[in-house]
């Protein structure tokens, strides 16, 4: 192995919001801790009966969670950083039991994030943990091109002192993630033992988030659940794409519930089996609703009162389609609630996020201009 992998490298890959990452996935494991090696040292581990067929990423965010799954990959890329059994694998190689992984640890990003004075709807407050209503068009943590403004910039203000550290200074209290332009409830752990429970709650599936979205056109049936595969789409970057026949798909369920009906609209409960990548914007697409104003899967990003009042086109935005009041411009997804038993108490919490400004005045818009004859 040479030299190994500068953090700052880190930041060389695109935006972590605009990478295919609906949620920040919790590690593998229930606890964790530091590697008794140094930066620069090789850590050698082995893979356990437990941990076969885990990809080679997967495997190593779960041994070291200091260090982002962006990182992870540019050190798995490089010839030098990664090797198992003396053989330099992929990302996504999948590792047998008693396989031996070594990696050369790099120097973990020690800025923690400038804490900025940004208002913030806490839903739900005590010492183990908080429950925000992230508002729309915010990132969760700062990446290129999003160093200010960012969700963990403002906990840093918030809550300085009293966030969790288990997945580095970088990201203080972070268990899970929104994209940019979802907004709604998350939790915010306040210190490494309630991380650690909770990041096994998401592992175990026993935390249900319920989302509320407007889609276009209707779902034929009150009630839908989808199963299907999710993997990364072959040509764009930052979509995602159903694919049964890749076989580095994800398994994905969602259960879908209208709630109401208007013309060329629908609203929908929500509610993902499975955290994968864009997984509810892909899935209403794939039952042909894509949700309103998503511009990845919809193809238009924004609606007017007067597109409403009139006809509502499909397709990429072109200069004047958005002359008027503009509703909404951004997808129409909220994660209105989060249902999870406390890390610490183990009583059943379910805390809700009230609709903001900008779905709630589209939802009263369709009910005024666009109600079932």
């Amino acid at each position: 192995m040479g030299k190994p992998i500068r953090a700052e490298d880190e930041f060389d890959e695109e935006p972590l919001d605009e990478e295919p990452l609906d949620e920040l996935e919790p590690t593998p494991s229930e606890s964790w801790t530091p590697p008794a090696e140094q930066p620069g040292e090789v850590a050698v581990r082995v893979v356990s009966d437990a941990e076969a067929g885990w990809r080679l990423d997967q495997f190593l965010a779960a041994k070291f969670p200091q260090y982002s799954r962006v990182l992870i990959r540019k050190a798995i890329q490089a010839e030098d950083g990664i090797d198992v059994g003396g053989r330099h694998g992929k990302p996504s190689f999948r590792l047998r039991p008693g396989d031996v992984v070594s990696f050369r640890l790099v120097e973990p990003p020690r800025e923690s994030p400038i804490p900025e004075d940004i208002p913030l709807d806490v839903l739900y407050e005590d010492d183990d943990l908080a429950v925000v209503n992230k508002p729309a068009d915010m990132v969760v943590h700062p990446a290129r091109g999003h160093w200010s403004g960012t969700l963990v910039g403002a906990l840093a203000h918030r809550f300085a002192g009293q966030l969790s550290a288990n997945r580095g200074p970088a990201r203080p209290g972070i268990v899970h993630r929104l994209d940019r332009d979802t907004s709604g409830a998350i939790i915010v752990a306040k210190n490494d033992q309630a991380h650690a429970r909770l990041a096994a709650l998401f592992e175990e599936k026993r935390i249900q988030k319920e989302y509320f979205a407007i889609a276009l056109g209707g779902i034929s049936t009150d009630r839908e659940i989808v199963d299907a595969p999710i993997g990364h789409h072959p040509k764009y970057r930052v979509k995602m794409a159903i694919a049964p026949d890749d076989p580095e798909a994800k398994s994905a369920q969602t259960y879908f519930e209208v709630l109401e009906r208007f013309r060329g609209f629908s609203t929908v409960k929500c509610l993902p089996r499975t955290g994968r990548t864009h997984q509810i914007r892909l899935h209403l697409a794939h039952l042909g609703c894509p949700i309103l104003c998503d511009k990845l899967y919809g193809g238009r990003s924004a609606i007017t009162r007067e597109e409403l009042a009139g006809e509502y086109r499909r397709g990429s935005d072109k200069e004047g389609d958005a002359v008027g009041t503009v509703l909404l411009a951004r997808q129409a997804l909220h994660a209105r609630k989060i249902t999870f038993e406390h890390p610490t108490t183990g009583k059943t919490l379910e805390i809700e996020a009230p609709l903001p400004k900008d779905l709630q005045e589209t939802l009263e818009a369709l009910r005024e201009l666009r109600p079932l004859k």
